[in-house]
């Protein structure tokens, strides 16, 4: 609307496709929509007029009571693989792309609602979204972003007044996420599913001009961005494996095109390490648990390249070679990528041949002493100087290990200090422990928000020394045996 000013114009490049990719609906709207956080840093680099933009305008804006200038909203079609088994008919239930903006530094950026109601691919569910789920997508997304991890953005979240029905009534809400696109390797199955390459061809297309345009003028541009997303997606996995982050539900509609990180749900951060944690209250084989994590995404990008193949070659036998050689460089990708995250956590500037089985011991021992994930790496910032704090973690059992490490850091140039330094921008100080996002949501499902805003500002500045009290030095603690999170949920 001409008169919410604050507001940038909003395009949809998206809808170029074939209306087969998409459904067009309007939001339902909320009977009281309150404005709970807008993220005003996130709102500037996006073009919105913070210091004109009031809290009404706003959470009228963000509910779907009003549509600012140029937002046509439209539900995305995709398909998927869920827990291995593939359903052709899933796309947007219960989330609506408002439309796109050019941001403040040239990129261009989805702005999704959701929680905003039923679409065509809602199958028979509300389209709503509860208040908890909202809570914990803002928090943990921002979370990531604060710690340099490619991710969706938390924009707004507002209250609706209108009550959601899950396994009790709760307090509706929605949340306002932000994206370099919203394609999936669900979005590429569904366009293989329909069977019509020209559509398969428009889409890819569209995707190496959002995402890879230095590819799309390459032999094969199919194979090519291919490539791209397997580069992105093993950076992106290493980045959580070095973070102790676990997803909890990386089927391929989860798994984005761009290499960020998309679905807060049954998400978690390692307290104790153990490699075969699995937080998901529907994940009962362990499939996505945290060390399945890399494997996975190496079977999502299977998934992709199998959707790929009629672009990739017209002869099925070559394309089939061409797709299985490009997949099978995703190990190495990976690795390449995770080794240069941990050698950063342990302060390793050079390469060396052990660093593999350095890191790999280092990870035993704390599978071994439950140890917490990360606070081990952060002790580890201020060794050797205090190998108490570390050994702390490790039991006695990880003193020979620190006489290795230190041996590693003997064939390093640098100093103590800059290793210091660089290590403790790499090993968080406090991150989103379940514990305080249960306790959190808890708080503000009573009314009270203020540990909810607490937890957002605290986790900003996840690098910095934890303060002496308050909600960040909560964070930076691990829970007490009673209070320790077992299983989160979707919230759908």
């Amino acid at each position: 609307m001409s008169d919410l000013s604050p507001f940038p114009r909003y395009d949809t490049s998206y809808t170029k496709l074939p209306e087969r990719f998409f459904a067009q609906v309007a939001p339902y709207g909320a009977s009281e929509p309150r404005l709970v956080r807008l993220n005003e840093g996130l709102a500037e680099v996006l073009g919105f007029d913070v210091t004109a933009l009031s809290e009404a305008d706003a959470a009228q804006v963000f509910s779907g009571n009003q549509l600012a200038d140029g937002s046509q909203p439209i539900a995305m079609a995709y398909a998927g693989h869920q827990f291995g088994g593939f359903n052709p008919g899933l796309g947007d239930g219960r989330a609506l792309l408002l439309g796109e903006v050019i941001g403040k530094d040239g990129k261009r950026y989805d702005i999704q609602l959701k929680g905003s109601g039923q679409t065509p691919f809602s199958r028979q569910g509300d389209g709503r979204a509860a208040l908890g789920p909202v809570l914990r997508e803002y928090v943990v997304s921002e979370a990531m972003a604060a710690l340099g991890v490619p991710t969706t953005r938390a924009l707004a979240a507002v209250t609706t007044g209108d009550p959601v029905l899950r396994e009790r009534v709760l307090p509706g809400a929605m949340v306002t996420r932000v994206a370099s696109s919203h394609l999936r390797v669900g979005t590429f199955e569904y366009a293989a599913f329909l069977g019509d390459t020209d559509k398969l061809t428009s889409l890819t297309d569209y995707a190496l001009e959002r995402h890879d345009p230095g590819r799309r003028d390459e032999e094969r541009p199919a194979l090519a961005l291919l490539q791209g997303v397997i580069e992105r997606q093993a950076s992106l996995i290493a980045r959580w494996m070095g973070l102790g982050f676990i997803h909890g539900v990386m089927n391929t509609d989860n798994c984005t095109i761009s290499g960020e990180t998309i679905d807060y749900g049954p998400c978690a951060f390692m307290d104790g390490y153990n490699p075969a944690q699995v937080y998901s209250s529907i994940d009962h084989q362990g499939r996505y648990a945290f060390a399945n994590q890399p494997p996975i995404a190496h079977w999502n990008m299977a998934v992709l390249a199998q959707a790929l193949l009629p672009l990739i070659d017209p002869d099925e036998e070559e394309a089939v070679r061409l797709a299985q050689s490009t997949v099978d460089t995703f190990p190495g990708h990976f690795q390449r990528a995770y080794l240069a995250v941990m050698r950063a956590k342990l302060g390793l500037v050079s390469e060396d041949a052990g660093d593999a089985d350095l890191v790999k011991d280092l990870l035993s021992l704390m599978a071994e002493n439950e140890a917490d994930f990360t606070g081990t790496f952060r002790a580890l910032t201020d060794a050797p100087l205090q190998d108490a704090a570390v050994l702390k973690h490790l039991a006695p059992d990880g003193t020979d290990w620190l006489e290795r490490w230190k041996a590693r850091l003997g064939q390093e140039k640098t100093t103590a200090e800059q290793r210091r330094s660089a290590m403790r921008t790499v090993n968080p100080s406090i991150i989103p422990r379940n514990h305080r996002i249960e306790a959190m949501i808890t708080s503000a499902l009573d009314g009270d928000f203020a540990p909810f805003h607490a937890i957002a500002d605290a986790l900003a500045s996840p690098y910095e020394d934890a303060p002496d009290d308050g909600e960040g030095a909560q964070l930076a603690l691990p829970p007490a045996p009673e209070d320790v999170v077992h299983a989160t949920f979707c919230g759908t």
